[in-house]
C-alpha cells in the first residue's frame, strides 16, 4: 500500500470535543503540511472552548498497544506528545519511546487547559523530567510549564526564563523550545535551547492573546516538519511562522 510508504507522525494525546486543541488540532495542523498522521489516544474529554467538564483515562497499556501498532503499520518518522495524564500513562509511553529511538519525538508538556484545569497529575511531572525528557528530541513549554517542570516562580524575564531552560537541560532533556506566548511585550520571542549550541530566538509580532490550541499546534508543525526531513532549527523556524500565519489569519476573519 502506498499509505505505508508516506511519512506519517504519531500523535499521542487526549481528544477535545471542543475541537479546539488536543488531537483534533494536531491532526488539522499536521495534514495542512502535508504529511499523514496515525494516533495514540491517551484521554477522552468532556470540553468546551470555556471548561474541561470530564476526563476519562485510557489504560496505560492501550496506550502503549495504540503506539506499537501504530509503529508498526506506518512509516512514523516523528512522534507528536501532548496530554499524558497520569504518570502510568508517561511510563508506557517512555517504554515503547525505548523500542524506537531512532524516530524523533516533540513533548508538548501539557500539565493545565487554557482554563486551568490540571491535565497531567502532579506525581506524573518528576516522570516526565527524570524518564521522558530525555527520550524527547524537543521539550516545548510555555513559561507557566517550565516554571512548574522546574519546580520554581514563573520567569518575570527572558534571562530568568534561560536560566529555568538550562535546568531542564542540566537534568537531561536533549533541546528545549521556551514559549514567548505568556510573555509581554510587542513582541513574541521563543527560544530555542540545547547544550551544545548558543540558545536561538525565534521572533513574530505578538498577536491577540487567548488563542486556544496554539501549543498544540506550534509542537504538532515542528514534528510535521521533522518528519519531511527538515533540521531541528528549520523545523522551528518553520513551525512558528506556521502559527503565526494561521493565527494572523484568523485574527483577520
Amino acid at each position: 500500500m502506498a499509505l505505508r510508504r508516506d511519512p506519517h507522525v504519531l500523535v499521542i494525546g487526549g481528544s477535545d470535543s471542543s475541537g479546539g486543541a488536543g488531537i483534533a488540532r494536531d491532526i488539522e495542523t499536521i495534514a495542512s503540511i502535508g504529511v499523514r498522521t496515525c494516533l495514540a489516544v491517551t484521554a477522552l474529554t468532556v470540553q468546551t472552548h470555556e471548561a474541561v467538564v470530564e476526563i476519562h483515562h485510557s489504560q496505560p497499556r492501550l496506550v502503549a498497544d495504540q503506539m506499537r501498532a501504530a509503529l508498526q503499520a506506518n512509516k512514523v518518522e516523528a512522534i507528536k506528545i501532548g496530554m499524558l495524564a497520569t504518570a502510568e500513562t508517561v511510563g508506557a509511553v517512555v517504554a515503547v519511546l525505548r523500542e524506537n529511538s531512532q524516530v524523533p519525538a516533540i513533548l508538548d508538556p501539557v500539565l493545565a487547559s487554557s482554563s486551568g484545569r490540571a491535565l497531567l497529575e502532579a506525581s506524573a511531572i518528576r516522570v516526565m523530567t527524570r524518564d521522558l525528557m530525555p527520550l524527547c528530541r524537543l521539550v516545548t513549554p510555555n513559561l507557566i510549564e517550565l516554571a512548574l517542570l522546574v519546580g520554581a516562580e514563573q520567569a518575570v524575564d527572558e534571562d530568568g526564563a534561560v536560566k529555568q531552560g538550562q535546568e531542564l537541560l542540566a537534568a537531561g532533556a536533549q533541546a528545549i523550545l521556551i514559549k514567548g506566548g505568556h510573555a509581554a511585550g510587542p513582541r513574541s520571542t521563543d527560544i530555542l535551547m540545547s547544550s551544545d549550541q548558543e540558545p536561538v530566538r525565534f521572533d513574530t509580532p505578538r498577536l491577540a492573546p487567548s488563542t486556544r490550541g496554539t501549543g498544540c499546534m506550534l509542537a504538532s508543525a515542528i514534528a510535521a516538519h521533522l518528519a519531511r526531513a527538515k533540521s531541528l532549527e528549520d523545523s522551528v523556524r518553520k513551525g512558528k511562522l506556521f502559527v503565526y500565519e494561521r493565527l494572523q489569519k484568523n485574527a483577520a476573519e
